[in-house]
C-alpha cells in the first residue's frame, strides 16, 4: 500500500512498516491488519521505508538519506509514528496512549490509565481493561477509541456507550447496574406511577424483588410500570417470586 504525503487514515507519517510476519509494507498496522488475514504485531517491527526516498532502513524518527522526518511523534516500543497528540508511552499498559499525560494517571489494580478525576474516586475492577467491550466484543485495552467507565467499574467503549444511551439502554451489560446517575429518571417514574393507580383487583399484590442496583431482597406493592427497591429507591429491579394477597370470602 503507498502511502501519501499525510500517511493514511490512521496516522500522519512519512514511512511504511515492513511486517515481521509477512514482509510486506503498510503505512500502520491497521491497515496491514484490513488487508491480511492475520496481524501485525507492532512490537516486531523491525525496518521501516521511507516515503520519500523508499530507502528501507532500521525503524527510527528520521530518515538516514533524506533526513525526512517520520512522524511529530515516534515510540521505538510500539513502533508508532504520528503528529503530536501529546501521545506518551505507558510501560505498564505496554502501549502508546494519547495525552497529555499529566492529565492521566495508570492505576495498577484497573491496570489502564485514566483521567486524574477518576484517582481515587473510581471502582476498581481488576485487569478490567483485558476483558473485551461487552458490547461489541472487540478488544478494549489497545483500541484507539476511548474507553468510558461505568460507576460499577466496568468499561466499554465510548462510542458503545453513547449507542446504548441513544437506544435508552441504562444499565452495564455485565452486571446490570445503572450505567449512570438515575435519579431524576426514577423521580419521573415516581410520578407516573402515583398518576397511574392499578386496579382496585390488583393494588394489594406483592411480588419479591431483587435490586440491581444495591442487591436488596425487597416485598414491594406491584405495578406494571415499575417496581421500586424499597432500600435504594431504584426502578432497576427484577422481580423473583409472584405472590398475591388472598382474601377470605364471606358466605
Amino acid at each position: 500500500m503507498a502511502a501519501t504525503p499525510d500517511g493514511c487514515e490512521h496516522y500522519v507519517r512519512s514511512c511504511l512498516l515492513k511486517a515481521p510476519c509477512c514482509g510486506k509494507f503498510y503505512v500502520c498496522r491497521l491497515c496491514h491488519d484490513g488487508e491480511e488475514k492475520h496481524q501485525l504485531d507492532r512490537f516486531k517491527v523491525r525496518e521501516v521505508r521511507c516515503a520519500a526516498c523508499s530507502t528501507i532502513q532500521e525503524a527510527q524518527q528520521t530518515c538516514k538519506e533524506c533526513d525526512v522526518k517520520f512522524g511529530e511523534y515516534y515510540c521505538d516500543v510500539c513502533h508508532l509514528f504520528d503528529k503530536d497528540k501529546k501521545q506518551y508511552h505507558c510501560q505498564p499498559c505496554g502501549i502508546c496512549r494519547i495525552g497529555p499525560k499529566e492529565k492521566y494517571f495508570h492505576c495498577t489494580k484497573c491496570n489502564l490509565c485514566l483521567a486524574t478525576d477518576l484517582k481515587d474516586n473510581h471502582k476498581c475492577v481488576e485487569n478490567v481493561s483485558r476483558q473485551n467491550c461487552p458490547v461489541c466484543m472487540e478488544d478494549i485495552h489497545t483500541s484507539r477509541i476511548g474507553a468510558h467507565v461505568l460507576p460499577c467499574g466496568h468499561l466499554l467503549h465510548k462510542t458503545c456507550f453513547d449507542d446504548m444511551c441513544i437506544t435508552g439502554a441504562y444499565r452495564c451489560p455485565l452486571c446490570m447496574r445503572s450505567a449512570f446517575n438515575m435519579k431524576e429518571f426514577w423521580e419521573d417514574q415516581d410520578k407516573e406511577i402515583a398518576q397511574s393507580p392499578m386496579p382496585t383487583e390488583y393494588r394489594d399484590t406483592t411480588v419479591k424483588i431483587i435490586c440491581n442496583d444495591c442487591q436488596a431482597h425487597c416485598t414491594v406493592s406491584f405495578h406494571v410500570l415499575g417496581l421500586k427497591c424499597s432500600s435504594c429507591g431504584s426502578y432497576n429491579t427484577a422481580q423473583t417470586i409472584f405472590r398475591t394477597i388472598s382474601l377470605s370470602l364471606s358466605l
